[in-house]
């Protein structure tokens, strides 16, 4: 097993393992694939590992978010808000409140009532946000892998739509319509398909910037750089790419070159697909019906459970047998195998008729080239099984082990409390100090205030060093002490300006989780 970067028989399985280096290796590939200069987004639904996302922002990507959990992690591995996009066929408006409130300026939005959306509640908290308006070409490119536009959608604005009621995406005043999002497939090997996918693209941008009758400042063509997943294999190599899409860029929109439109580019499984390994323990083997049945540690709560990526149930995977130490070879003799993992579903099988080496019971065995949607993209939840060890290397320097929880915790029932609202607001009033575990979580986001100085209603929060990166972080946290969520409507500047406003907000919310003093 040279491929894997630490010693098997150190882990406890099921593991995942992501080498760094091997990310490092992946980004130099690719940022030389691009023209320059060109922005590299990183989508962080392919995996959002601390670590791995660190790695990433010392390399210069940019995050791609389009949830409020992508948003918490991308803040605190120190992507700056204010360089982030906030994608997503759709947006709660607290999310996008909390988005704007933590500094995000820049949003991909796909039809006129999600522009809508976003300039009210820019209008209403005195900010001016960025905007990239998808477009859905009016045919798929020919030859792709994952096509996600040229069909009905819920991706982008019809071409044809923007063509014929220009007028619908216009009128803003607190949002620029400055550039345009372009995402038309995914995962694609072959060099051809992905210069067409760009020509389609740029064609596309071309006509619609016309009929909007706006200079983008930022042209978003999206990605598709393909990636092994689950089988051996190495990046696939795009040579004349870069020489192509300047040529392509040269003529559609000469002035890139000077950063007009600023030129961007997102990937996930193409960064971090080949950086990640899931090692795993046959825990029975067995014939039936003429074939070896190997039950594993690990199924698709792990790995290949995610649907929408068509790989339920069966993701065909390469399992390599790790030599034991008592000395057993491991001959080159396959047999037909059935590989199961330990849920209590006949759908928990990687495949059902693979050719693979004999197994024992005690075994490990390595799936390759699963940093991509792998455990980002599982049935975690399902039959409640432990999640694995995540294990994180630097070629051969450890660096982190961890492992993810899944906790229940009350939630606010905001219709249950609206009757106490009246009551708690005057009981707020009076009271002449805060919670104590209010003021224990809000401290170490105070980074100007004094050592031994206590903390008082009317401290201003800003003056004391709480920025809006961390007032998104302090929400999380608000979340997990008093087990209550802030609605819409208090999720304003006012809420944030001192101590005492943002704890009178917390228990006009949820009187009876701050109802005793600890």
């Amino acid at each position: 097993m040279s491929e894997l970067p630490i010693d098997p028989m150190l882990l406890e399985t099921p593991a995942y393992v992501y080498d760094l280096a091997r990310v490092r290796e992946a980004h130099g590939r690719l940022r030389a694939t691009l023209p320059e200069p060109s922005t590299l987004y990183y989508s962080l639904k392919a995996n959002s590992h601390p670590h791995v996302l660190r790695c990433l922002r010392e390399l210069g990507t940019r995050a791609e978010v389009s949830s409020p959990g992508e948003l918490a992690a991308a803040a605190q591995a120190g992507f700056p808000a204010a360089e982030l996009l906030y994608t997503g066929p759709g947006k709660r408006d607290g999310d996008v409140t909390a988005a704007v409130l933590a500094g995000v300026r820049e949003f991909a939005v796909d039809s006129p009532h999600g522009l809508r959306q976003l300039d009210r509640i820019a209008a209403a908290h005195g900010a001016h946000v960025r905007c990239l308006l998808r477009i859905n070409p009016e045919r798929p490119v020919p030859g792709v892998g994952l096509a996600m536009t040229g069909v009905p959608s819920a991706f982008g604005a019809d071409e044809s739509w923007v063509a014929a009621r220009p007028e619908l995406f216009a009128g803003l005043s607190h949002t620029d319509l400055g550039g345009l999002h372009l995402y038309l497939s995914t995962n694609i090997g072959s060099e051809e398909h992905l210069a067409e996918q760009f020509t389609v693209a740029v064609e596309v941008a071309r006509r619609v910037t016309g009929t909007l009758g706006i200079e983008p400042r930022v042209l978003d063509l999206g990605g598709g750089f393909g990636a092994p997943y689950a089988r051996a294999g190495e990046l696939p190599a795009y040579p004349t790419l870069r020489s192509r899409l300047t040529a392509l860029l040269d003529a559609g929109f000469p002035g890139w070159r000077c950063g007009r439109p600023r030129v961007a580019f997102e990937s996930g499984r193409h960064l971090v697909g080949t950086c990640g390994f899931l090692v795993a323990r046959v825990l029975d083997v067995k014939p039936s019906h003429g074939r070896q049945v190997v039950v594993l540690d690990s199924g698709i709560n792990h790995l290949g459970g995610m649907s929408g990526l068509r790989r339920v149930p069966a993701v065909q995977p390469d399992l390599l047998r790790v030599p034991d130490r008592s000395g057993r070879a491991v001959t080159g003799r396959r047999v037909e195998t059935l590989l199961a993992g330990p849920l209590c579903t006949p759908l928990d099988t990687w495949s059902r008729s693979a050719p693979l080496p004999e197994f024992r019971p005690g075994d490990l065995a390595v799936v390759p080239n699963v940093g991509a949607y792998g455990l980002s993209a599982s049935l975690a939840l399902f039959l409640g099984h432990p999640l694995p060890q995540e294990v994180v290397v630097d070629g051969a320097v450890l660096v982190d082990v961890s492992r993810l929880s899944v906790r229940r915790e009350p939630a606010s029932h905001h219709g249950h409390h609206r009757h106490h609202r009246q009551h708690s607001r005057a009981a707020a009033v009076k009271e002449d100090t805060m919670d104590d575990r209010f003021v224990t979580l809000l401290r170490p986001f105070l980074r100007f205030l004094p050592e031994g100085r206590a903390l008082g209603p009317d401290d201003r929060l800003h003056d004391l060093g709480l920025d809006s990166m961390q007032a998104i972080e302090l929400l999380f946290a608000v979340e997990d002490t008093f087990g209550v969520s802030l609605p819409d409507e208090k999720l304003t500047d006012a809420t944030f300006e001192t101590a005492g406003s943002l704890w009178q907000a917390i228990v006009e919310t949820a009187p009876d989780a701050v109802g005793s003093r600890s």
